[in-house]
C-alpha cells in the first residue's frame, strides 16, 4: 500500500482510484457507525479531505491511521453538524446473530450521543486500547475510560428498552 500511497502522492489518478476503492468499505462502516444516516456524507468528506491533504503526508506507512483520524473527524462533524470538532487496519466487524439482532444494535446507537458512539466504535469495532482512543480524539485516557464506562452504561440502559 505504501507504493500506491507515494504514487498518489505523486499524481498518479490510477494509484489514488485503487486506494480509494481499497479504503471504501472500511471507511463506510467507520463513518456510518458513529454518523448514522449521515454516514454517506461523511464518507465522502473524508475522501475529498485525504485527496486533497495526501500531498502532506509525510510517511506513507502512516496512511490508515491518518485516514482513520479524518474518518472519525468528518463523522463526528456530520453526526453533531459542528464545523469545528477537533480529532487528533480495521478488522472484519464481528457476525451479528441473525439481521434482527443487528437492526437492534443499529437502533440502540442511534439512541446515544455521537461521541459515546465514537468511543464504543473505536474501542470495539477498530479494536483501539483506551490510549489510542484518547491520542485520537486528542482527549486525556481518563477522559477515554469514563466515556467508555459511561457510552456503555447508556448502551445498556437504551438495550433494556428497546
Amino acid at each position: 500500500m505504501e507504493d500506491q500511497v507515494r504514487a498518489a502522492q505523486g499524481g498518479d489518478p490510477f494509484a489514488m482510484d485503487a486506494l480509494l476503492t481499497e479504503l471504501a468499505p472500511w471507511v463506510g462502516r467507520l463513518c456510518s457507525s458513529i454518523a448514522l444516516d449521515k454516514g454517506d456524507d461523511a464518507m465522502q468528506e473524508t475522501f475529498i479531505s485525504v485527496l486533497k491533504n495526501l500531498p502532506t503526508l509525510r510517511e506513507p506507512a502512516a496512511f490508515r491511521g491518518w485516514v482513520r483520524r479524518i474518518a472519525v473527524r468528518e463523522a463526528l462533524r456530520a453526526a453533531t453538524g459542528d464545523r469545528a470538532v477537533a480529532v487528533a487496519d480495521i478488522p472484519e466487524v464481528a457476525v451479528v446473530p441473525d439481521f434482527e439482532t443487528a437492526v437492534d444494535i443499529r437502533d440502540t446507537l442511534t439512541k446515544l450521543s455521537p461521541s459515546r458512539r465514537a468511543v464504543l466504535v473505536l474501542r470495539y469495532l477498530e479494536d483501539l486500547s483506551e490510549h489510542e482512543v484518547a491520542e485520537l480524539l486528542g482527549t486525556p485516557e481518563g477522559t477515554v475510560k469514563s466515556g467508555l464506562h459511561r457510552a456503555r452504561e447508556s448502551f445498556r440502559e437504551q438495550w433494556r428498552e428497546a
